[in-house]
């Protein structure tokens, strides 16, 4: 089943863009986060890993075990900026985590494959 889009893609688009020049106004900020969990859900449909970027935005994704109740055994969060810099490749995913930027929990917690987006 594809994900169901709340943000039209061209806006999404522009508001990571603006966020990659420097624009880090909350409302772009918010925009990008919103737009790149989405289009994370779309690439890698799947409800075994829960993404968290508060207090923007939570997705789930990843092909697996379906999460039901409880804390998900598959869990990756951060804050806005380190997320967006991960999706926009200006970020490595092993050096935010091995620099404790990403707290990520759970054998199907790697997004590496998955990011940046690009």
């Amino acid at each position: 089943m594809a994900s169901r889009r709340r943000i039209d893609i061209a806006e999404g688009r522009a508001a990571l863009d603006a966020w990659a020049r420097g624009d880090t106004a909350r409302s772009v900020t918010a925009m990008a986060v919103r737009y790149s969990l989405e289009e994370l859900s779309a690439r890698a449909p799947g409800n075994s890993v829960e993404v968290r970027v508060p207090p923007f935005g939570v997705t789930q994704c990843i092909a697996g075990p379906r999460h039901t109740r409880g804390t998900p055994p598959n869990v990756v969060e951060c804050d806005a900026g380190t997320w967006l810099a991960l999706v926009t490749g200006q970020t490595g995913w092993g050096d935010a985590v091995d620099r404790g930027l990403v707290a990520a929990s759970g054998l199907r917690a790697d997004l590496s494959g998955e990011l940046p987006l690009g």
